[in-house]
């Protein structure tokens, strides 16, 4: 005679796929917190490299002008020099301004993390050239700039100068600045990887929590979703007016990864 389940049966068999399911998204909250906490710990290393390397080598990775002379030059031919990279540690100088950027000869944006791993400062390997897109700013993780451990987020190191009215940063003196987003392909990696609460959480930890003042700043409208909004929670623009907005928030109430992130004055 054939039996089905029991009431209480069926009950228990519930109860334990609510427990797994329970079980199964608390792992994933807690998996996510660490990965958000592994920014400001990512952040600090990279920092204190840089600190680190300046104090040897009294420059800038990237920027330094006689780097050459301690990794040996992937070519004498600026051209050149910009455009290759080798398995070993050599290298191209940069033009020691002080400022992280593209310059001819020398990809110091890429070179930056390049000298840092030669000087045994971070870990890994990076080509010290823009990725395969062939865009001047293509960053690739683990390939041209460090991996982070925040799901597909990666950094970039840039001189960002003074920005105004301008589409993705809200005004203000960014200089050299450390990026933490995801690839892009044509320009820096601002795709959103933080949820705007997220980028909320981390901007109140490390700054003043406000996404258009301080050191830790959002990019603004890019992706699919907002990461920002007005102070009476309207949509911004894409226009120089809202750039300029110092009492911007948080889009808070928005569940979408809205947010990539920018340190400013970083080094």
């Amino acid at each position: 005679m054939n039996r089905g389940f029991s009431l209480v049966e069926l009950s228990i068999v519930l109860v334990i796929l609510g427990l797994l399911t329970g079980g199964i998204l608390a792992g994933q909250s807690l998996i996510r917190a660490a990965e958000l906490r592994s920014v400001s710990t990512e952040y600090s290393r990279y920092i204190s490299a840089v600190q680190s390397f300046r104090d040897k080598y009294f420059a800038l990775p990237g920027d330094m002008n006689n780097a050459t002379k301690f990794w040996l030059q992937v070519s004498a031919t600026p051209a050149t020099c910009y455009a290759t990279t080798t398995n070993d540690a050599r290298t191209c100088d940069g033009n020691g301004d002080g400022r992280i950027e593209f310059v001819a000869g020398s990809n110091e944006h890429f070179r930056f993390w390049q000298h840092l791993a030669n000087a045994g400062l971070v870990e890994g390997s990076y080509t010290g050239i823009e990725g395969s897109v062939g865009n001047v700013y293509d960053s690739t993780a683990g390939i041209n700039v460090p991996k982070s451990k925040l799901g597909n987020a990666q950094w970039f190191a840039r001189d960002l100068g003074d920005r105004l009215g301008h589409a993705e940063m809200f005004d203000g003196s960014y200089s050299n600045s450390l990026v933490a987003g995801g690839r892009n392909g044509t320009s820096m990696p601002y795709v959103p990887v933080f949820k705007p609460e997220e980028a909320w959480n981390i901007d109140t930890k490390m700054d003043d929590g406000k996404p258009a003042t301080g050191s830790v700043r959002p990019a603004i409208r890019v992706g699919s979703g907002p990461c920002t909004v007005k102070a009476d929670g309207s949509a911004m623009a894409v226009a120089a007016a809202d750039a300029a907005l110092s009492d911007a928030q948080y889009a808070l109430t928005i569940n979408g990864q809205g947010c990539a992130l920018y340190f400013l004055k970083a080094f």
